[in-house]
């Protein structure tokens, strides 16, 4: 359970999600069952390179869209 005054609001997708203060985008995706290797993501409407990520804590009032890369053929 997260202890709630450690707690912040973001929005991945359009919806609400609640987090750790400072979580890490890495720790947030895995949290959310995504595989990092198959997406993109916008960050606060900017696309952050996966070089960023590990330096990415996530902070009150962040929004995120995520992307899933479909391969085809």
């Amino acid at each position: 359970m997260i202890n709630t005054t450690n707690t912040i609001k973001i929005e991945v997708n359009g919806e609400t999600h609640v987090c750790l203060a400072q979580t890490a985008l890495p720790e947030l995706l895995t949290e959310l069952g995504l595989n990092p290797r198959l997406i993109a993501i916008e960050y606060n409407g900017e696309i952050l390179h996966r070089q960023y990520w590990a330096n990415t804590p996530m902070q009150m009032g962040d929004r995120l869209e995520i992307v899933t890369i479909v391969g085809g053929g």
